[in-house]
């Protein structure tokens, strides 16, 4: 008998604790949450408090009665799950599930994982937080109020199996908003005036000054009209300010600025950055990494300091202790670190170690002294024309920080270019003019969201906390409202005037603007369901409601608030606003009537139907009259937002015959997977920079060869004994398909020399494998 039972979420985190625990305790995971709310019900009683129906899910049974007997032997069980409210309800589930009180079961929390606050934490152990719990109850019902009242009106209103949320809903608006942002951004041009001067100094040597014009001019004309002045123009240094200016170190990470910072300097993903800092934080090498705290330890500091001294000397060093300005923090009491700090590079996998270096790197610059530089604008006069040119220049005195570490930004890259250094003159002096170009140049589009910069704008609007950011642009995209991708740039035609050698010349040219990398589109039934969720249900749409609402689960963690009567306060308008939309709104498919086909003087129109988004040729009346209307999916990376007339009725010109191969109709089409060539009863895709209406049939036979090649080339071994058994090359090696069933070849097993009594002994064992599972689970 194990006189201690400690229990933890995760089977990694417990093999870590075990480490620091000697052999009277005893470490278990309870691989998560144990139970939640029922899927089969509605999981919440509505008449009795909103009390919620709580069971076991299958999938936990055996994990719930191995922990059952093993509390029951146990004389204390140490509930050691993580200290935010997602930790301190499982905690209270287990409890409450094993049936442990009183002196029995201890709560014990930690925000990191090493052996001393380990050890710290079994010496100050406290009771559950009833309260913390509460917290995350309430945000668990009212997510499961809103989810599963509102979608149902969305399949009748809308389409089947759509569904809503109180959250990722207004992260979905966020992106719709800007993408209606971008389609009605309109684009203006200005000329932007850039001169090249030359000046001599003392000792003969030249240097260049680049510096731009104060002034934007309108159009070409008053950008010729101002060039045709500097024509006999001589340039004056007229002033020289020069400053000292300091950059001070960013904040060690948040788990916003983590998943910002990751997204854009690692690329990862959001819920991907999370998971690697999961993995670190169980093994012991970072702090907790749900936190909105930016607060340092004492110990901490005092290791960033010897650190910092050791690697670059006393004058790097400056101890800083930030402040946290989130309102509503509430997760963990101190910022993601490293758990030793005085370890630069750590072992693990290729995105462990890059995470760990950037956390390394943020934490260590937050306790570096600031960047010493010193700025200088020069004013340069004009003879001939009132305007100035402007040449501004930095300069790094002392690196401070950024010796390690610099933050990044979701601004374009322009300012990255280095620094632009001015070479010493003095006022008075007179410069050369090498030339002068007056650039057509565009106003930029706002730019969709990065997850990171989405993030961002969360955490600004107020709209969920630290656990949440990651599962809402996951449950987004999954649910098909958003899609992340990119977006291939635009050529546009600019203009530049030229003045050199006393003569104005004039070019054309062209530029690739608005390409987009990673991006967050919404798709069009994200757009329809926006549309109609604002309409119908305004108030939880609203951001305010929506940040009011996380400011009351912080009253009720901090136990200023009753959990169910905060939900009672939203149930009964909300409830409402649901009957009525199931009484009064209209069925919403986002339909957008595009004109008259000129051939026919049918209607033409975009909108959602049952697969997707489709033109229809013709109205449901004409069907009265013997003559149904047409539909016609739309291609990738069309959208019934923006779809024109003219691109609408050529998607009806489908499917297009190019030709004959091999004695058989050749055409190309597009459907619900997106286009594709057929030919002889088989579908080939189409790459993604074939044009559907510009495949010709070389393009088509050259597809349909590099398929057969493909299929040709997966295929390793058929036998005469069963037409069905089959030896096929997959992505991840060999392996055996038979009756629709894969199966896997084991390692160092020759899949060619794999006879036919072979593979049948092989599915044989594979088969009592997977039965064995079955009943271990």
């Amino acid at each position: 008998m194990v006189e201690n039972l400690v229990i933890v979420e995760s089977p990694a985190k417990a093999k870590t604790i075990e480490k620091f625990l000697g052999k009277e305790f005893q470490v278990k995971s309870s691989f998560g949450h144990i139970r939640d709310l029922n899927k089969k019900e509605f999981g919440v009683d509505i008449k009795n408090d909103f009390k919620p129906d709580y069971i076991i899910s299958d999938d936990k049974k055996a994990v719930v009665k191995e922990l059952k007997s093993l509390a029951k032997e146990a004389k204390t069980v140490w509930l050691a799950s993580d200290e935010d409210r997602e930790g301190e309800a499982i905690a209270w589930h287990l409890a409450e599930v094993l049936e442990l009180e009183g002196e029995k079961v201890k709560r014990i929390v930690f925000h990191e994982i090493t052996k001393n606050a380990i050890l710290e934490a079994i010496n100050k152990p406290r009771l559950i937080n009833k309260s913390l719990v509460d917290a995350q109850q309430a945000r668990r019902v009212l997510d499961r109020l809103v989810g599963f009242e509102v979608s149902p009106v969305l399949w009748k209103k809308v389409k089947p199996q759509l569904s809503a949320g109180r959250v990722q809903s207004v992260a979905v608006r966020l992106i719709v908003e800007k993408e209606r942002e971008i389609i009605n951004f309109k684009t203006t041009s200005t000329y932007r005036v850039v001169g090249i001067f030359q000046i001599t100094d003392d000792q003969g040597n030249l240097s260049e000054i680049k510096a731009e014009l104060s002034k934007r001019f309108d159009n070409k004309a008053e950008a010729g009209a101002f060039l045709s002045k500097c024509l006999d123009a001589t340039y004056t240094v007229e002033n020289i300010v020069t400053k000292p200016a300091k950059r001070s170190p960013a904040p060690p990470f948040t788990t916003s600025t983590l998943q910002q910072e990751a997204s854009r300097k690692l690329g990862y993903s959001v819920s991907q950055t999370m998971s690697v800092a999961q993995r670190l934080y169980e093994a012991g090498k970072i702090t907790y990494m749900r936190t909105d705290s930016v607060n340092l330890s004492s110990l901490a500091l005092n290791t960033s300091h010897s650190k910092i001294v050791e690697l670059y000397g006393e004058k790097y060093s400056k101890t800083r202790q930030y402040k946290t300005s989130s309102k509503g923090a509430q997760e963990a009491h101190e910022a993601i670190r490293p758990t030793y700090i005085d370890k630069e590079t750590i072992s693990g996998t290729k995105q462990e170690q890059r995470l760990y270096d950037l956390i390394w790197k943020r934490t260590v610059a937050s306790q570096m002294s600031d960047a010493l530089l010193e700025k200088t604008t020069i004013t340069i006069g004009i003879s001939t024309a009132e305007e100035k040119y402007i040449a501004s220049g930095e300069v790094i005195k002392f690196d401070g920080f950024l010796k390690v570490y610099t933050e990044s930004t979701d601004e374009d890259d322009e300012k990255k270019n280095g620094q632009n250094i001015l070479p010493p003159v003095t006022e008075g002096s007179k410069l050369k003019c090498n030339e002068i170009v007056a650039a057509q140049r565009f106003t930029v589009r706002p730019s969709r969201y990065t997850e990171a910069s989405l993030v961002k704008k969360l955490e600004e609007q107020g709209i969920g906390r630290p656990s949440t950011y990651a599962p809402i642009i996951t449950t987004i995209q999954n649910r098909g409202y958003v899609v992340k991708g990119d977006k291939p740039g635009e050529t546009r035609k600019f203009v530049t005037l030229t003045l050199k050698n006393g003569n104005i010349g004039e070019k054309t040219n062209t530029e690739t603007f608005g390409q987009e990398k990673s991006k967050l589109f919404p798709t069009d039934i994200g757009m329809v369901v926006t549309d109609f969720l604002m309409k119908s249900f305004n108030p939880i749409m609203d951001y305010n409601f929506t940040a009011r609402v996380e400011e009351q689960f912080d009253d009720i963690a901090d136990g200023g608030l009753v959990w169910n009567k905060m939900i009672g306060g939203f149930y009964k308008p909300f409830h409402k606003l649901v009957e009525e939309s199931l009484q009064v709104s209209e069925k919403a498919n986002g339909e957008r009537i595009l004109g008259p086909d000129p051939e026919s003087g049918k209607q033409v129109s975009v909108k959602i139907g049952r697969y997707g988004p489709l033109v229809q040729l013709g109205e449901t009346t004409d069907g009265e009259n013997g003559d149904k209307p047409k539909f016609a999916s739309l291609q990738p990376g069309q959208s019934i937002e923006t779809i024109t007339l003219d691109e609408a009725i050529s998607l009806f010109k489908l499917p297009r015959e190019i030709g004959d191969y091999e004695g058989k109709k050749v055409s190309v089409s597009v459907g619900r997977f997106g286009p594709y060539i057929r030919h002889d009863n088989k579908f080939i895709s189409l790459g993604k920079n074939d044009d559907l209406f510009a495949v010709d049939l070389n393009r088509a036979v050259e597809l349909i060869e590099a398929k057969r090649e493909k299929d040709r080339n997966a295929i390793i071994k058929v036998f005469e004994e069963d037409a069905d058994l089959k030896i096929l090359n997959g992505r991840w090696g060999p392996y055996i398909s038979f009756k629709k069933k894969n199966y896997k070849i084991p390692k160092g097993t020759k899949a060619e020399e794999l006879d036919y009594n072979g593979c049948l002994k092989l599915i044989e064992s594979s088969q009592k494998t997977s039965t064995k599972a079955k009943r271990k689970k």
